[in-house]
């Protein structure tokens, strides 16, 4: 792993803390030209570490069936896969008593959560949230027995925190559920604090780490959280596996997330018996692939030198922070005028521009991924005044300074000169007109024709 190098200033270069596979991957620009990709969209999907594909690559030879499988290869997996909870556990701090279940990404982690909340519960959430976050509370599914309630966050942190204290003074609660750090802009309440009111009201405290875990790593017992769920694919796994990890007493007696093999101890035409969690929760073929390289990621994050991952960050952060905010025009989003220490994540808008045509520029013109949109987060856009779309750049463990350096820049020579290509609007996605890019050469993509249209998909507005 590199070290980071003593900074002072921003004309200090910063290196990769990490390899990530894809690193040096170069792309076309519309001047004919190739650059190496400028990856700053880290909280949509974060590269896999080179050391989880050089794991997977290990281990593709000994897959095979788990838990019933009586073969060698069978027995190697299922220990390769319970070995991979323990690690998986242990890296966000698992006390003794608490489980781990595999599942698909953070999404899947609190729509199985959310089923398993005792009848009759409410559940408390802000309108900050991610909406994986906010929608499996406020539109459960059929048989689910709780209700939510959804408190608007005030100006700063300590107003939002008296609003959630006096609202589980109001009534009782079986659940507060906090991200960890926004996913627009790395800010978030502080979980202490959190916690404390929480457990006072006699409620427990849900935390959706997709984006905290990865970037500042985080302590089911040192916070005293109950519960927390993160991502694989933000956590430098991209295998599809994410992770929920928490109290047992729910899990073991809730609704089983899925009917099916493996979730059973006994069938018959008139009965089912269930097993206890984590088995309750995943029935049919586990991802064992997965949850190895989430495992090994995991790892990884935690032999880093103590402070390394947050120092890496805050430098880059910081010194995006800074360059954006030099910039006539260009206004970074905050949530609380109080808050401290976000991630990695800063969301910001170009007045008079349209973020989506803005990041179009950004991609053509410079080799460089952003996110534009409202990233699942309509309420919260709502509240920063981008009900319209902003543009969000995201850095991690291989982030370079120069990737951040060539926004800045590239934002600059926009607003100053204008954009050297023309742009449109195709199937609701601003693309190059007439893009003579040309498509990598990969299996898949020789159908498509070399346009930004075919390269931009759907409208979606993640």
């Amino acid at each position: 792993m590199t070290a980071i190098a003593e900074r002072t200033d921003c004309s200090t270069d910063v290196a990769a803390l990490v390899p990530v596979v894809g690193g040096a991957t170069t792309v076309p620009l519309v001047d004919g030209t190739q650059r190496v990709y400028a990856n700053l969209d880290y909280a949509a999907s974060a590269p896999a570490l080179e050391a989880v594909a050089a794991r997977v690559t290990e281990v593709l030879p000994l897959y095979a069936s788990v838990h019933r499988g009586a073969g060698y290869l069978s027995q190697v997996s299922t220990a390769l896969y319970e070995s991979s909870r323990q690690s998986i556990a242990r890296f966000v701090g698992a006390r003794e008593d608490d489980v781990a279940i595999i599942t698909r990404n953070t999404t899947d982690s609190l729509n199985l959560l959310a089923g398993v909340i005792p009848a009759g519960g409410r559940v408390l959430v802000l309108d900050v949230e991610h909406h994986a976050n906010l929608l499996p509370w406020v539109h459960s599914r059929p048989g689910q027995g709780h209700s939510a309630t959804i408190v608007p966050i005030a100006r700063t942190v300590a107003q939002t925190l008296r609003a959630l204290a006096d609202e589980l003074a109001r009534q009782p609660y079986a659940l507060v559920t906090v991200t960890g750090a926004s996913n627009v802009t790395g800010e978030a309440l502080p979980l202490d604090d959190v916690v404390a009111i929480a457990h006072a009201a006699g409620a427990r405290v849900a935390v959706d780490g997709a984006q905290l875990v990865p970037h500042r790593g985080f302590s089911l017992t040192e916070s005293g959280a109950d519960y927390v769920a993160f991502s694989g694919h933000k956590t430098y796994a991209p295998f599809g596996a994410g992770a929920l990890v928490g109290r047992r007493d729910w899990l073991d007696a809730g609704t089983p997330y899925l009917a099916g093999g493996g979730a059973v101890r006994d069938v018959r035409t008139d009965r089912t018996v269930w097993q206890p969690a984590p088995a309750r929760h995943e029935a049919g073929s586990p991802n064992v692939i997965g949850a190895i390289a989430l495992a090994e990621a995991c790892e990884q994050l935690a032999a880093l030198p103590s402070g390394a991952l947050h120092e890496h960050e805050q430098v880059l952060r910081d010194r995006l922070v800074d360059g954006l905010s030099a910039i006539d025009g260009v206004e970074v989003a905050r949530i609380w005028s109080d808050s401290t220490d976000p991630v990695g994540v800063v969301t910001f808008t170009v007045a008079g521009h349209d973020a989506g045509l803005v990041a179009a520029y950004l991609a053509a013109e410079h080799g460089i991924g952003v996110r534009d949109g409202r990233f699942c987060a309509h309420p919260l856009l709502a509240h920063l005044g981008a009900s319209g779309g902003a543009i969000r750049a995201s850095v991690g463990v291989g982030t370079t300074s120069e990737f951040v350096d060539r926004l800045v820049e590239a934002l600059a020579s926009y607003l100053a000169d204008g954009a050297r290509s023309s742009y449109e609007v195709v199937d609701g996605c601003w693309a190059v007109v007439a893009d003579t890019r040309p498509l990598i050469a990969v299996h898949g993509l020789d159908h498509l024709a070399a346009t930004a249209a075919a390269a931009c998909g759907p409208a979606l507005d993640d």
